[in-house]
């Protein structure tokens, strides 16, 4: 454990990712927490290249919890728009609003309070934790895997997480956990790229499904139709041409993220 320590602390004092902005301290050395929020619900199932733009617009517009909570759903949606999963954006929205209303402006610090909240996972809640409050949480996610079993399990196929969460728990520096984790991702980016994803042998390992021609695709192709303008069906089909779009309208419909008005939709204010 301690050589593996070595190799990942090394690797991230000489080519970690020291400028990510949501990794910038505030002036007073704290770590503010919405913008851990904000990134982290960013970077699920997203890369970080295409994080770091929308993340300094976002946080620029949406600079608070209570600035995010009084905007409407169609503002955050556009700030949002070209990075999809648009459910998050929604999320993002509705945990801002309880915790204004519910939390007094201020995120929970303790993991029951935060899995409470729209949109956060045990992992999510994890890394906040983690990185917001520089408490000895443990999360798993892909970079992290591919770390562990690159270094651990390199022989093995299907690797449960309940293998791997140990050896987390032991790796975790007290004092130091946030650079801990953030020494982890950056080395996981660093083994995908030179060694390959050894999370593929993860039992929790799922293929992500190709992004064009999906629902997905065609999902982010309406919402950003509805940015501009409100738009019928049948406009919508003549610059959407997929069978599938009158159920993809449908379910944006029951998700809260565009409404109808008698022909028009639109998206939810």
């Amino acid at each position: 454990m301690e050589s593996f320590r070595q190799i990942v602390w090394q690797y991230y004092e000489g080519k970690g990712r020291h400028d990510l902005p949501w990794r910038q301290p505030e002036p007073d050395g704290s770590y503010n927490p919405y913008k851990i929020l904000v990134s982290e619900i960013m970077l699920q199932q997203t890369q970080v290249s295409r994080v770091m733009p929308k993340f300094n617009d976002f946080v620029k517009t949406f600079p608070s919890f209570e600035s995010l909570a009084a905007a409407s759903l169609s503002d955050v949606v556009r700030k949002w728009s070209g990075l999809g999963y648009n459910r998050r954006a929604k999320f993002l929205h509705q945990t801002a609003q309880a915790i204004v209303e519910q939390c007094k402006g201020c995120l929970p610090k303790e993991y029951r309070g935060l899995v409470a909240l729209p949109g956060v996972g045990p992992n999510t809640a994890g890394a906040i934790l983690a990185y917001a409050y520089n408490e000895p949480a443990v999360f798993i996610e892909t970079n992290i895997r591919t770390v562990f079993i690159h270094h651990f399990f390199a022989d093995q196929q299907r690797v449960p997480d309940a293998k791997i969460v140990p050896l987390i728990e032991t790796s975790l520096l007290h004092g130091r956990i946030r650079e801990w984790y953030w020494a982890l991702m950056d080395y996981g980016t660093y083994v995908k790229q030179t060694v390959g994803n050894a999370s593929r042998t993860s039992a929790s390992y799922t293929k992500q499904t190709t992004f064009d021609g999906s629902r997905r695709q065609i999902r982010g192709q309406v919402l950003r139709l509805l940015t501009s303008k409100s738009v019928t069906l049948t406009q919508m089909q003549k610059m959407i041409v997929d069978d599938r779009l009158p159920d993809v309208v449908d379910q944006l419909l029951a998700e809260g993220l565009i409404d109808h008005t008698g022909s028009y939709y639109r998206l939810h204010v």
